[in-house]
This record gives structure tokens, C-alpha cells and sequence, in this order.
């Protein structure tokens, strides 16, 4: 009987198949409308912009365009100096930024937390703004200046040219460096720090061979984005008076010569693809190496007491930087209320009539700003928690490739983008009217949305994958549906994430000026960004401009205390009521 059941004949057991999930066409038809979007405005008018920089009046593919940038010693000198500029504020930042979060990290210090906190706010103040106030501060005529040559007979000139444009980005985006780098250190393993000093490593050799090269992911991310935001920011140069550098190029280009200047769309070209390749360079540095520990939480860095002179040194570092690092702030603050301030190291009178111009006149721009911004960040939570959804809770094939088309977004400057519609909707006018697209309001709108979706989506992808699919399952099962089980326990539980990434995206378009200053066609549709830049081009206009940055920076402080409370009450444990 064995043998006939082992025999040829004996019948062989089917083979598995594996079934193929259901096709949902809910699920392809969210993933068309969200791929239509950003074709819409992303892919296209970036495509648009790459495709005039290579083609004639005609339509024939050409390289002339980019023969004439380099043939002009304009246009070279304006590359070397948004290289030069860019490279320098990311060493200067990162002068700022390592030792400050090493030390609040790595020894007890007295209010760490305070410092921290204190290090961050510059990203609240749009650098242009900033850049006023630290001429006032360190400006040839400046309080610093006019001390330092009243009580040693010198000054130092770090406000002018491109040494002032990288003082003012280098204070102004440190905090990215400072962020990633402090959460990164945070994440090593105190095993391998006691496994070095056992060895004999210690003081520099044990933070430059053993925690810098741990903690560099978190490094490269900072550096990487402070090199594009720099490479990307108009306002600032445009505000010092320094137009040699390739976004205030392109900005005069395309406002001066026309919107079919090609050499306005070559440095856009030449802006995308250094961007990107920054962003590029940052991870191909870390690939092929592994920076994982074996431990997290539990066997991070041990703190360690500052002693003698090392902590009066710590201190005295902290207290320079800090002073240095709010004094934006500070002077901003002080010019909305000076009635007159010249060759004097603080104001000679104080008054309000500046925050009584600016709420008589610019109360329209206050509300154009909150319509703006709280329609992007809207429009941003939508999109970025129905990518999350179609990524993590579908199987649609090459799903993954909308995180990394949204995500192209971080590497476009906002002057690109900006210019890219200008030129895709030239002469499109909204239908039934004849209106033109581009003098409208959405395409502000749509750009704060777009510029900062990354973010937006980067807290909803977080926030999707800590909400376990069982949760959803055991809804289902008691009788919901897919659109009931998605509103009543997707969506409560990814709460937290949505909020943040909410106000992340509004106090970062609050400050947005690259895209702004190409889009706004009227004085009627300025939000308070383009209004600041206007009031700060004359001198008569710059208490008016502060005290406009002044609310600017209270708007963009309120939005991030708020998406700081936000995230603690989500990550809060929920207790459960005692029995008595």
C-alpha cells in the first residue's frame, strides 16, 4: 500500500498561489487625484522651466542659452557667489550649532532646555527681516561698531557684502544643524562612548572619533537643507543691496527682461540642480555605512558635571552665541518702537506709530497672510494623509513614488516654482471669466502649499505608522465601513501628527518671500511677507516694515507653541481611571 502511494502515480499536492489583493478603484482613483495635483504644480511647471532653458524661440533643442550664462562675467561671478555664500554659512552654522548642542547634550548644564529652546527661534524671523535689524546691530553704524570704535578705536564691517548676506543666513538657519544634530546624539549608545574611554580615547579625540562620526546622519540632514535654503533665499541679498547672486539674477531677469528671458529659466536649471545635488551628496556620504547602536533610550551618552575653567568657558560660549543669535530679534523689536535711530547705539525715541500704520494700513495683508497659509497648510494635512494612507494601507504598484514626487518639492527653490507658473499659465484665463490665472490670489496659495508639503507629509507618514492596522481591522469587524473606519479611528488617532504638520506648514509659508514676491500682481493680495519687503525698501518705511515683522514673528511664535503642545498631548500616556 507505501508503495503504490509513493509510487509515480500518487497524486502530487497543488501548488500554492498566492491571491493577488482585491483591486480597490477608491484607492486608484485618491491616487489619480493626488498625481494629478502635483503634475499639475509641481512635475509641469518645473518641466516647463527645465524645457525653455534647452529650446529656441522656435522649439529646437539648444545649449546656447547656457553658453551665453557662462559667457557673461555677471552670471559666472553670481554662481561662485551663491556657491561661495552657501558653503560658508553651512561652516559657520555649524561652528554655531556643534559645540552648543554637544554641550547641552553631553554635560549638565543649567538650563539646557532654555538654550535649546532659545537656539530655535531665529527659524521664526524671516531672514530678510532679520537682516534690517542686524544692520542696525552690526552694521558699519551700528551699536556694536559705534562701540567698539568709541572704546578700542576700530570696527569690524560684517554686514557688508557677501561676508553680511552669510553672517545674517548662517545665524538665521543654524537651528536645522543644531535640531538634527542634537537628536541624533541624543540616539547613541553610551556603550560605545565607555568602550572608547576604556580604550584610552577622551576630550576631542572621543567627540571627533567616536560621537561626531555616530551623530553624522543627523549632521548631513541639518547641512544639507541649510545649503539649499541659503542657495534658494532672495529676500535677504535683495534687502542688503547685493544682486551678484544667482536667485536675485533670476529674479531681476525674469521682472526687468520679460518673462521670456531664457537666462532667467537657465539659473532656475542651474538653482534645481544644485539643490539637488546637495541633497544627493548628503545621503550618498552615508551610504554603505552603518550608524545603528544596539541600545536607544535606555544606554544614551552619560552627562557629565563642567568644572573650573572648562564651565566658565562652556557658559561664556553659550551666553556669546545666544546674544548673537537674538539679536534679530532683539533689534527688530526695537526699531518697531524707535521713532529715531541713527548713529546711535539704541534708539533716540520710542513711539507707536508704527503698529498704528500697520494696523491701519496693512490690516489686509495681516488677513491675507492667515487665508494663505491656513488654506496651504490645509490643502498640505489633506494630500500629505491620503499619501500616508495610499502608501501604508494599500497595495497599489509604485505607490511609493508620490512621497517621492511630493518630496521633490524640498529641493525647488521658491523662485523656480514661482516662475514656472507664471510661465505654464501665461495667457490662461479662469474659466466662464476673463480673469488671468496669474493675477489671482490661488496660485499664492497653491505655491505655500506645494513648497511645503514635504513637511506636512513627513509628519503624517509618522503619524499613520504608529496607528497599528489591527485597530482598523477591529473596526471593520463590529460593522464599519472603509470612509467610516478612516474618520472615526484613522484619523482621531493620527490627530497629533496631522495638527503638527499642520503648523509646521503655516509657520513656514507665514515667512515665505522667494515665490511671493513673483506671484503677488496686486498690493490687495500681499500677505505680510511682501508687505515687510515693501516698507523695508525705504528708510521712512522701516518702523512701519518691523512693526509688521514684529506680528509676523508673534503669528509664527504662536503657531509653533501651539504645534508644540500639540505633539506633548499626543505623546502623552493615557491613564486609565482608578477603581475605587
Amino acid at each position: 500500500m507505501s508503495a503504490v502511494l509513493t509510487g509515480s502515480d500518487a497524486p502530487s499536492p497543488a501548488p500554492l498561489r498566492r491571491t493577488r489583493p482585491p483591486v480597490v478603484w477608491g484607492h486608484w482613483l485618491l491616487a489619480g487625484l493626488v498625481f494629478a495635483f502635483l503634475f499639475l504644480f509641481l512635475l509641469l511647471p518645473v518641466g516647463e522651466v527645465i524645457y525653455t532653458a534647452f529650446v529656441t524661440e522656435t522649439g529646437a533643442p539648444t545649449l546656447g542659452h547656457f553658453s551665453n550664462f557662462f559667457g557673461q562675467s555677471l552670471l559666472r561671478e553670481s554662481l561662485i557667489n551663491s556657491l561661495q555664500v552657501a558653503l560658508a554659512s553651512v561652516f559657520f552654522a555649524s561652528v554655531i550649532a556643534i559645540p552648543l548642542a554637544y554641550l547641552t547634550v553631553r554635560f549638565e548644564f543649567r538650563g539646557a532646555l532654555l538654550i535649546q529652546t532659545l537656539g530655535v527661534l531665529p527659524l521664526i524671523m524671516p531672514p530678510f527681516v532679520g537682516a534690517v535689524a542686524l544692520q542696525l546691530i552690526f552694521g558699519r553704524s551700528g551699536s556694536v561698531n559705534l562701540l567698539l570704535n568709541d572704546w578700542f578705536g576700530f570696527t569690524v564691517p560684517i554686514m557688508d557684502g557677501l561676508v553680511g548676506v552669510t553672517f545674517v543666513e548662517s545665524i538665521h538657519y543654524f537651528p536645522f544643524i543644531l535640531l538634527n544634530l542634537v537628536a541624533a546624539m541624543r540616539n547613541i549608545d553610551g556603550a560605545m562612548e565607555e568602550s572608547a574611554q576604556n580604550l584610552g580615547a577622551k576630550g576631542w579625540r572621543l567627540f571627533w572619533r567616536i560621537i561626531f562620526p555616530l551623530s553624522l546622519p543627523g549632521y548631513l540632514a541639518g547641512a544639507a537643507l541649510v545649503f539649499v535654503k541659503v542657495f534658494d533665499d532672495l529676500g535677504t541679498p535683495l534687502v542688503m543691496g547685493v544682486t551678484n547672486m544667482l536667485a536675485p539674477q533670476a529674479y531681476l531677469r525674469i521682472t526687468s527682461v520679460g518673462i521670456e528671458d531664457p537666462l532667467g529659466y537657465v539659473i532656475s536649471v542651474i538653482m534645481i540642480v544644485l539643490s539637488i545635488l546637495a541633497l544627493w551628496m548628503a545621503s550618498r556620504v552615508m551610504k554603505g555605512k552603518d550608524y545603528s547602536t544596539l541600545q536607544k533610550g535606555g544606554g544614551s551618552l552619560q552627562r557629565r558635571n563642567l568644572r573650573g575653567w572648562a564651565s566658565v568657558l562652556a557658559y561664556a560660549w553659550v551666553v556669546f552665541v545666544l546674544l548673537v543669535t537674538l539679536a534679530p530679534h532683539i533689534g527688530i523689536l526695537l526699531m518697531s518702537f524707535s521713532k529715531v535711530w541713527s548713529f546711535s547705539v539704541l534708539p533716540d525715541s520710542y513711539t507707536l506709530e508704527h503698529y498704528a500704520t500697520v494696523f491701519t494700513d496693512s490690516k489686509l495683508m495681516v488677513y491675507n497672510t492667515l487665508k494663505y497659509c491656513l488654506m496651504a497648510a490645509g490643502l498640505d494635512v489633506v494630500l500629505g494623509t491620503l499619501i500616508a494612507y495610499l502608501i501604508f494601507r494599500t497595495n497599489l504598484p509604485a505607490r511609493r513614488w508620490l512621497d517621492y514626487i511630493a518630496s521633490i518639492a524640498l529641493a525647488i527653490p521658491g523662485l523656480v516654482l514661482a516662475i514656472g507658473y507664471l510661465r505654464m499659465f501665461k495667457g490662461v484665463n479662469i474659466p466662464f471669466t476673463d480673469t488671468p490665472v496669474v493675477t489671482t490670489w490661488v496660485l499664492i496659495m497653491i505655491a505655500y502649499a506645494v513648497r511645503r508639503l514635504p513637511y506636512a507629509l513627513r509628519s503624517c507618514m509618522a503619524a499613520l505608522q504608529q496607528v497599528h492596522i489591527s485597530l482598523e481591522e477591529a473596526g471593520q469587524s463590529l460593522g464599519a465601513g472603509k470612509v467610516s473606519t478612516v474618520r472615526r479611528i484613522m484619523v482621531p488617532l493620527m490627530m497629533g501628527g496631522i495638527l503638527a504638520g499642520f503648523v509646521t506648514s503655516f509657520i513656514t509659508a507665514a515667512v515665505e518671500l522667494s515665490a511671493t514676491i513673483l506671484l503677488t500682481s496686486a498690493q490687495s493680495q500681499a500677505p505680510m511677507s511682501y508687505g515687510i519687503y515693501l516698507y523695508m525698501q525705504s528708510i521712512a518705511g522701516r518702523g512701519p516694515g518691523a512693526a509688521l515683522g514684529v506680528i509676523a514673528v508673534v503669528v509664527v511664535a504662536i503657531g509653533t507653541y501651539l504645534s508644540h503642545r500639540v505633539v506633548e498631548k499626543s505623546r502623552a500616556p493615557v491613564h486609565a481611571p482608578q477603581q475605587p
